[in-house]
C-alpha cells in the first residue's frame, strides 16, 4: 500500500461495481474509494453494501476508503454500522459534511476521515469541522457546491467563487496542521491533458492531490502534481548551496534564505524524491 501521507490520486469506484474494484487498485491510485453515496442509486444502497461486504471478507488487506451517505441520510446510521470494525477499510470519506457533531459520529468508529466540503453551510463551518479528531484532509464537490452557492460552473464568475472556496479550504487544511486538501474531481476524462493542467493548478494553489472519476485520469493527475525538472533541479542545487555554506548563499542571481530553502525541501517531498 502506498504512504499514507502520500495521496496525490483517489479514484472513485462504485460500491454496486465491486468486480470494478480490481481494476481500480491496478489502476496505480494513490487509494481507492469506493463510493456508496452518489454512484449508488437510493433503493440500491442495501444491496451495494451487501457486495462491498462480500467483497472484503473476501479481500481483508483491501485497504479501500468507502464513501458513505450524508449525515442527513437515511442510510447514514446503516453506513457507520457497515463500517464498525470491518476489516479491508483504511478510511472514510464524509460527503456534505457541514457539522463537526456528526463528523465526530464517523470519527467514533476509529478511522481516518477526508471531509468533503459540498455547501455553504460546509465552508462557514470549515473551521470546526477541520478541528475533529480523526479528519486528515479536506476535500471539496465543486458540483455540489455551484448548485448550493447558484453559481453557474465553468464560467468566470463561477470559477472565481470556486477559488475563494478553495482558498478557504487550503487556509484551513494549514491552520489545523492537516495533510494538503484534495482537489475536486474534473469531469473530462478522455483528455488525459484537461486533468492533467488540473492537477497542476491544484497543486500551485497548495493541493497536495486530486479525485478521479476514471483510471484514465491517474497518471496524468500524478504528472499534474510533480514538479517539472527545472524546479526539481532548482530545489537540489539550493539545498545543496544552503547544506555547503552556513552563510547567505545565492543560486541564479537570487538570495537564499530560509524559507526558499524549506520550498525547495517540499517540492523534493512532492517528487518523492528522498533527499
Amino acid at each position: 500500500m502506498p504512504s499514507p501521507d502520500l495521496m496525490r490520486s483517489a479514484l472513485f469506484v462504485p460500491a454496486n461495481r465491486p468486480e470494478r474494484i480490481p481494476k481500480a487498485l491496478a489502476a496505480g491510485a494513490d487509494i481507492v474509494i469506493v463510493d456508496l453515496e452518489d454512484a449508488v442509486a437510493p433503493e440500491a444502497k442495501a444491496d451495494a453494501r451487501q457486495a462491498l461486504g462480500d467483497y472484503l471478507q473476501a479481500n481483508a488487506d483491501a485497504g479501500l476508503w468507502i464513501r458513505i451517505n450524508a449525515a442527513e441520510s437515511t442510510e447514514f446510521d446503516a453506513d457507520l454500522a457497515f463500517c464498525h470494525g470491518r476489516p479491508g477499510i483504511a478510511g472514510l470519506v464524509v460527503p456534505k459534511a457541514e457539522t463537526a457533531e456528526s463528523l465526530a459520529r464517523v470519527a467514533e468508529l476509529g478511522y481516518p476521515l477526508i471531509a468533503l466540503i459540498e455547501s455553504a453551510a460546509g465552508l462557514q463551518a470549515l473551521s470546526a469541522l477541520s478541528q475533529v479528531e480523526g479528519v486528515e484532509r479536506l476535500s471539496f464537490g465543486a458540483l455540489d457546491l455551484s448548485v448550493d452557492l447558484g453559481i453557474e460552473p465553468g464560467s468566470e464568475g463561477g470559477d472565481w467563487i470556486l477559488d475563494q472556496a478553495r482558498y478557504q479550504i487550503v487556509l484551513h487544511s494549514r491552520l489545523a496542521g492537516l495533510a494538503p486538501p484534495i482537489e475536486t474531481v474534473h469531469p473530462e476524462f478522455r483528455n488525459p491533458e484537461v486533468a492533467e493542467n488540473a492537477a497542476r493548478r491544484a497543486a500551485e494553489m497548495g493541493f497536495g492531490g486530486m479525485l478521479c472519476i476514471h483510471p484514465q485520469q491517474v497518471e496524468a493527475v500524478h504528472r499534474g502534481l510533480a514538479p517539472s525538472a527545472e524546479k526539481l533541479d532548482w530545489a537540489r542545487r539550493v539545498i545543496a548551496a544552503a547544506d555547503n555554506d552556513a552563510g547567505a548563499v545565492q543560486v541564479d542571481g537570487q538570495m537564499i534564505d530560509a524559507p526558499v530553502v524549506m520550498r525547495a525541501r517540499r517540492l523534493i517531498q512532492r517528487a518523492g524524491t528522498v533527499q
